[in-house]
């Protein structure tokens, strides 16, 4: 196995977004009665979403979705969180290093063979450090389930230690649970184990209650628990449920939550899923600046990925995509039919079936319709890149047309 530590240094500027799905460090008054540390699975290969691409890595509203779960920790003192990574480890390793929230603390850990989620938690402990937190918890999170929301793992981890548990699943209670580890309770209505769908009886299988696999655990109980577990299974695999198993019969607590939004625990498996959850997204997105005082003519179309800055006042007409770092200024107008990319729209600007990356628009700037800004494009303030204009250096500001002084036309 390879460890590899990257401590993050926060900006001094702070969170410009300051959005709830941001991260920032939790509130002051509010401290922590124990430590807590992160552990975020994400070693799989995803032969399902049939691509070269690692599955944590596939992307909803401009991020990866395993940087969506890392934004669930929002709301939690987290010590330290460590990314077990295995399929393209060096891919995904690099993509957090360069795109993780600042300020968090995180330890990459290879799971080398791939032998179950027990064995990629067994892994995990290695990247946790021993010294003072054995009474601490350890929140364990899939990196496929990027719609979770900080307030409900945030009541997951306040749940198990109101209980004094050694364990608490986040469950979910579905129509059609098949597929899925049934929740099976024990004496005074307790969590007695989980058991998979492939290894359950017709008994079993007719409980709606599912495991999410999503956990808080007491760290003092977890690596004995581990290393108890054995791969006899349909899958010949160390599951991590067992722990559940394991805990219970030696006397300890199990608890669980139930989550009101199953969507929330809803995992990415293949492409069709990761369409679902974009949309899920992205609702919650465009509910949040509408809210924010930005005026959607149809919010069903109208695209923003979570990276995007828009300011009070402004006006997205249908089919507005604003992908990467956008920025949106005061009052401006941007659509219909306009996709823009990593651009900045100046106060009062209009901007009207055009498209453009990486240009910067002026304010009161009027553009298209139908016009194209090549990428690096400055416009000035008050300027006008007219009908079918490309908004390249050579053209005239106030026209949009070719600039009659440009000899080499």
């Amino acid at each position: 196995m390879v460890i590899r530590t990257y401590p993050q240094v926060p900006p001094d500027d702070g969170d410009p977004v300051a959005g709830p799905d941001s991260w920032r460090d939790p509130p002051s008054g509010h401290p922590s009665p124990r430590p807590v540390s992160a552990v975020v699975l994400a070693a799989g290969e995803g032969t399902r979403m049939r691509s070269d691409r690692p599955k944590p890595l596939h992307r909803l509203c401009g991020r990866p979705m395993v940087l969506h779960v890392l934004d669930s920790l929002v709301q939690l003192s987290v010590s330290r969180v460590v990314v077990v990574v295995g399929h393209r480890a060096e891919w995904v390793t690099k993509t957090l290093i360069e795109h993780a929230p600042p300020g968090l603390a995180i330890e990459f850990v290879e799971q080398v063979e791939q032998r179950g989620t027990g064995d990629a938690m067994a892994v995990a402990l290695t990247g946790l450090p021993d010294e003072g937190d054995e009474d601490g918890d350890v929140v364990v999170l899939p990196g496929d389930t990027p719609l979770l929301r900080p307030s409900t793992l945030a009541a997951l981890v306040n749940h198990h230690r109101v209980c004094d548990a050694a364990a608490t699943l986040l469950t979910a209670e579905i129509d059609d649970p098949t597929g899925y580890g049934r929740v099976v309770r024990g004496r005074d209505e307790t969590v007695a184990r989980v058991v998979e769908h492939e290894d359950a009886t017709e008994d079993e299988r007719g409980v709606r209650e599912v495991n999410t696999s999503i956990y808080c655990f007491r760290r003092s109980v977890l690596a004995p628990s581990l290393r108890r577990l054995s791969p006899a299974n349909a899958q010949g695999e160390h599951y991590l449920t067992d722990v559940v198993g394991v805990l219970y019969e030696a006397g300890h607590k199990v608890g669980s939550l139930v989550v009101a939004d199953t969507m929330e625990v809803a995992g990415v498996n293949d492409r069709a899923q990761l369409a679902v959850a974009e949309a899920e997204l992205r609702d919650r997105i465009n509910e949040r600046w509408m809210r924010r005082g930005v005026t959607m003519w149809d919010p069903e179309r109208t695209y923003i990925d979570v990276d995007v800055v828009i300011e009070p006042d402004v006006v997205l007409l249908p089919g507005v995509i604003l992908q990467g770092s956008c920025v949106v200024g005061p009052h401006s107008e941007v659509g219909p039919d306009v996709h823009l990319v990593d651009t900045v729209v100046g106060q009062g600007a209009v901007v009207a079936s055009s498209v453009g990356r990486r240009s910067v628009i002026g304010a009161n700037a009027r553009i298209g319709p139908y016009a194209v800004l090549a990428e690096g494009t400055e416009v000035a303030d008050g300027g006008t890149v007219g009908p079918w204009g490309t908004g390249r250096s050579d053209l005239d500001p106030d026209s949009g047309a070719p600039d009659p002084g440009d000899r080499r036309r």
